[in-house]
């Protein structure tokens, strides 16, 4: 692990790619800006912009227009790409990750492409940057293009989706087990997050589809080279998964009203139950009310067996409600 000061600023790492080596070279912690190019060589930059140098830096590097140095510094949180002067930058989603696993949480990456570099922004760590980094090291002379670093950048992403909708899948699995048991369970507080994170993924997922769209229809002379025919397999891919997610949210909306007809149906039991309850104790409420009024002349006041009597009235009254209840058929 390089443990040397680093001298660019924000710096995580930058590789120099020679395509006619097929080689991908890491620059050291101590590497400089002028070590980034070389004769037929491209290079790919990646920064923190928890660093407030970033924007300064920027400035520097050759090649960068000033709406790609808006979109490498922003900090917006939603999908952007614009293709302009046959560059490519924005904003894409991804997965975030800390140093003990990977998270759910979403994360973005900025981005600026041409025919010589891609840079690359970000406040945290993410799961597809770090995949691909490591796809990187295994097998550098696949990538002899910029486009080709930009296109491994949306499969990671692509392929860490699946993994989430792998692992929210199971997850709807034990849920639905439950829902559908006999044991009256609430699983609606574990559902709920369940349901944020599909609708999340998929309502970014939406805006990189029609992004990467919009963009792959530009004018030929505005978009790096190659970009279209990466476009349309990005575009594939993502749709593919794109339908994986929105059938993972129609199942969680379907679960989650199969969840909400089971409350409403163990509710409706309870009020069944007390009606019930008070239809067989208004009778005997009435007799005792009756009998508990004080004024003269009551049955029963004067005489042995009084309180049976009245006993024996509601007993009465009870059977009777039992009867007319069995006769209008709610029992």
């Amino acid at each position: 692990m390089d443990t040397l000061p680093v001298t660019i600023p924000g710096f995580v790492w930058a590789y120099r790619f020679s395509p006619d080596e097929k080689t991908a070279v890491r620059l050291n912690n101590s590497a400089t800006v002028a070590e980034l190019t070389a004769d037929n060589c491209f290079y790919w930059l990646h920064l923190n912009l928890v660093d407030a140098r970033v924007p300064a830096l920027l400035e520097t590097l050759d090649g960068l227009t000033e709406d790609a140095k808006s979109a490498l510094t922003t900090r917006d949180t939603h999908a952007a790409i614009t293709v302009d002067e046959q560059m490519l930058y924005g904003t894409l989603v991804d997965c975030q990750r800390d140093f003990a696993q990977d998270t759910n949480n979403l994360g973005w990456l900025h981005f600026a492409m041409s025919d010589r570099f891609i840079i690359t922004t970000r406040l945290q760590p993410l799961r597809s940057v770090e995949r691909a980094r490591a796809l990187i090291e295994k097998n550098p002379g696949k990538f002899s293009r910029p486009v080709d670093l930009f296109e491994l950048l949306v499969i990671e992403f692509q392929r860490t989706l699946i993994t989430i909708v792998i692992e929210l899948t199971e997850e709807l699995n034990q849920i639905e087990d439950i829902v559908y048991d006999n044991a009256p369970r609430d699983e609606r507080r574990r559902l709920a997050p369940v349901r944020r994170t599909v609708v999340r993924l998929h309502r970014h997922l939406r805006t990189v589809l029609a992004l990467m769209r919009r963009a792959a229809a530009a004018d030929d002379d505005e978009m790096p080279f190659g970009f279209d025919d990466v476009a349309r397999r990005l575009t594939s891919r993502l749709e593919t998964v794109d339908h994986d997610i929105y059938a993972l949210q129609d199942r969680a909306r379907l679960l989650h009203e199969e969840i909400d007809s089971k409350q409403s149906s163990e509710t409706n039991r309870h009020l069944y139950l007390l009606s019930i309850m008070t239809a067989f104790l208004l009778p005997p409420t009435l007799v005792t009310g009756f009998f508990g009024m004080n004024t003269a002349n009551l049955p029963f006041a004067v005489g042995d067996y009084g309180t049976e009597y009245a006993v024996a009235l509601i007993v009465a009254s009870i059977a009777f409600a039992w009867w007319l209840l069995r006769r209008v058929d709610i029992l």
